[in-house]
């Protein structure tokens, strides 16, 4: 195997929480020697990419602001291609509604007045959320989550992620996004492949989990390597078959490059 781009996926395959995985920084080494191009791929929306470019690098990981894709960072490309001028009711912790301010979406504290509802992780997501969605998300008004992970793994044991609070919305208002981002949807994908610049059958997709990473891989026609190294302890799954190789770690996985 010899691709142009590597596409490596943080917490499970690179990190775990604040740590880098045994042997991360000598693979990531290893893959930039034998690729021309890297990004690293999250479904978490709460970090900005120069925060994760910079604890990267803090942990000895070269890295960028612009190889870092996040589920926010695509949420934010899917705004301005499709709601560029809408006003955004959002429903996220402030990390996120940083982000999009700082994006310079139109954002509103009145969902009576939106016209695109954005949904995210908030660990203080309430009923009265639930009651603003209901008012916000009326007949025409845009509903998108930013990245479909139900649950987060922690050290403690797993946490409700962006997914659960998107679904619950999604029952009170009886009604689907229009879109949710990050891993594995189409329009991340596509931001994927634009920002590498490189045809995706010479792209390798590196991740732990078989759901995500495996799937949008596959779904674009990229090579993929699942880690076992994820929280789970590489529980098997039926996605799992889908992938074109799973190696133990990160390590094994730049061994397959050469």
């Amino acid at each position: 195997m010899a691709p142009r781009a590597a596409v490596v996926d943080l917490d499970g395959t690179l990190l775990h929480g604040d740590t880098l995985l045994p042997g991360a920084r000598d693979a990531m080494a290893a893959i930039r020697e034998r690729v021309e191009h890297v990004v690293f791929l999250t479904n978490n929306p709460t970090i900005p990419p120069e925060a994760y470019a910079a604890r990267l690098r803090d942990l000895g990981v070269e890295a960028a602001p612009d190889e870092i894709l996040t589920a926010c960072t695509a949420t934010i490309a899917y705004l301005r291609a499709h709601h560029a001028d809408d006003a955004v009711f959002a429903i996220a912790a402030d990390a996120i509604v940083d982000q999009l301010r700082d994006a310079e979406r139109d954002l509103v504290a009145d969902p009576a007045a939106a016209e695109c509802v954005v949904v995210g992780y908030d660990p203080g997501f309430d009923y009265d959320d639930l009651h603003a969605a209901l008012r916000a998300l009326r007949d025409g008004v845009g509903f998108v989550g930013t990245d479909p992970d139900r649950t987060i793994p922690t050290a403690d044991g797993p946490i409700p992620g962006s997914g659960a609070i998107v679904n619950a919305v999604a029952g009170v208002v009886e009604r689907d996004p229009d879109a949710v981002l990050g891993k594995p949807s189409r329009e991340t994908a596509e931001l994927l492949l634009d920002r590498l610049g490189v045809p995706a059958e010479q792209c390798v997709l590196i991740g732990d989990n078989p759901e995500t990473d495996i799937v949008m891989g596959e779904r674009v026609g990229m090579t993929t390597v699942r880690v076992r190294t994820g929280i789970d302890g590489g529980r098997r799954s039926e996605n799992e078959e889908r992938a074109d190789h799973v190696v133990a770690d990160l390590g094994a996985a730049a061994a397959l490059l050469d």
